[in-house]
């Protein structure tokens, strides 16, 4: 079976746009409230604080990695107690290319990476929707490597350094998502993929979009009663069945229009729908735009 995370990272097409090393002491304070720009940070020497929207304070030591997928209101600060009249701390950029936070000329207290990811699927709202809102890793093995690789790829000046550095960022953010999965992780797809049950029927739904799935034929493949896997899956998923089925084929369909040569009724069947018009109210009722107008307005666009 396919892995629905597999194909919803694929779809998403992430990529490291920006990245910088940046050094703090003293006291310091930076706020961002940047929506829609995916944020990571991998702590490299040393601690830190985040505070972020809906979420209790969290303590970054080093080898610690955050990804906030579509970014809301936070704050990065030194561990020393700051103030509301603690001003926003404006970075200083050093001779060495690193960025500096409080106190220029007093050695570092901390040392972290940290940019802006790009997702290249203009479908990327909705993909991230399933997503957690914030994904922070300790103590994992197989990152803690990928952050080692990073740390000493973003310290040297070997050749081609930002074509590695995105690359192991993009390995980075993969596998933090894949280590998230877990019943204690935010409503999501990846909290419902660690259901073994329910984890059946969603691979059920991306390997088999074009069946015309109910809710019993679903539950029936997760062993559960109707009733019981409607409950377990909205609540493990933060959508219904049908609401998630629905979502998936309107990303595929949104995929197959940008990027194949089928006209409207071969995209239809290849995502579930026995005709061009009912999938075509079903694409302008979640899309906003008829199949091929999105078409017509994505080849505009790439033409540009």
């Amino acid at each position: 079976m396919t892995d629905p995370l597999t194909q919803i990272v694929a779809l998403l097409q992430p990529q490291a746009s920006l990245s910088k090393v940046v050094s703090a002491a003293g006291r310091w304070r930076v706020q961002r409230s940047e929506a829609g720009r995916p944020f990571y940070c991998v702590v490299l020497e040393g601690a830190c604080r985040l505070d972020a929207e809906g979420h209790d304070p969290l303590l970054l030591e080093a080898g610690d990695f955050v990804l906030i997928p579509a970014i809301h209101e936070f704050m990065t600060s030194s561990l020393a107690p700051s103030t509301p009249d603690d001003l926003v701390t404006m970075p200083v950029k050093l001779p060495n290319g690193e960025f500096r936070l409080g106190l220029a000329d007093a050695p570092a207290e901390v040392r972290m990476l940290l940019g802006h990811c790009t997702f290249g699927s203009p479908d990327a709202a909705l993909l991230v929707s399933l997503l957690p809102r914030l994904v922070h890793i300790r103590g994992d093995r197989r990152l803690a490597t990928l952050v080692q690789l990073v740390a000493e790829e973003s310290l040297g000046a070997r050749p081609a350094r930002e074509v590695v550095l995105s690359r192991l960022l993009e390995v980075l953010l993969i596998e933090a998502l894949r280590s998230t999965a877990g019943t204690d992780a935010p409503p999501g797809l990846l909290r419902g993929l660690s259901d073994e049950r329910l984890a059946v029927a969603i691979r059920c739904m991306h390997d088999n979009p074009t069946r015309p799935w109910t809710v019993a034929q679903l539950a029936k493949e997760a062993a559960l009663s109707r009733s019981a896997f409607f409950e377990r899956f909205s609540n493990a998923v933060g959508a219904a069945p049908m609401e998630y089925l629905l979502a998936w084929r309107m990303a595929l369909a949104k995929n197959l229009l940008r990027t194949s040569k089928n006209g409207v009724a071969e995209v239809a069947e290849l995502v579930g729908y026995s005709s061009a018009s009912a999938f075509s109210v079903a694409f302008s009722r979640h899309v906003g735009l008829s199949p091929t107008r999105y078409a017509r307005e994505h080849e505009e666009l790439e033409n540009t």
